[in-house]
């Protein structure tokens, strides 16, 4: 939902509001295995502060917590997630980092391959109840 030129971050940051060139969120600081942090950045447009994108961002995650996604948008998510997971199997070096990174994580190598079932299970309420029990903004 933050990452490439048809997130909902991008659209509204770059293409709507026309305050940032760039603008993308990331998850994985400081590793995946443990409660870890979400990323946000924006690259400034000329004339605008980051400011603006600070307030642009935090109401997109307002957005997120209170409004479900679109149709369209769970589609996407689940299109991007799956091709993501196949495009990492693209090589012998890809599928043995997949499959030790699912076997640290989960303690399961075969979690790997339950991933497109449990994708294709997410709703729009599992995202708007996640997106409110994790993006607690002080």
């Amino acid at each position: 939902m933050s990452n490439g030129r048809t997130s909902r971050l991008y659209r509204a940051l770059v293409r709507d509001k026309k305050i940032a060139s760039d603008a993308e969120g990331f998850t994985g600081l400081p590793g995946n295995k443990y409660p870890h942090l979400f990323a946000f950045y924006a690259s400034m447009m000329p004339g605008h502060k980051p400011a603006e994108a600070e307030a642009a961002i935090h109401a997109e995650i307002e957005r997120l917590k209170k409004e479900d996604i679109s149709d369209d948008e769970l589609k996407m998510i689940k299109t991007r997630a799956k091709a993501s997971l196949v495009r990492g199997l693209g090589s012998n070096q890809g599928l043995a980092f997949q499959l030790a990174t699912y076997q640290s994580r989960y303690g399961d190598w075969r979690e790997l391959f339950r991933s497109v079932d449990r994708i294709d299970q997410v709703s729009k309420a599992d995202i708007r109840r996640v997106a409110n029990e994790i993006f607690r903004l002080q």
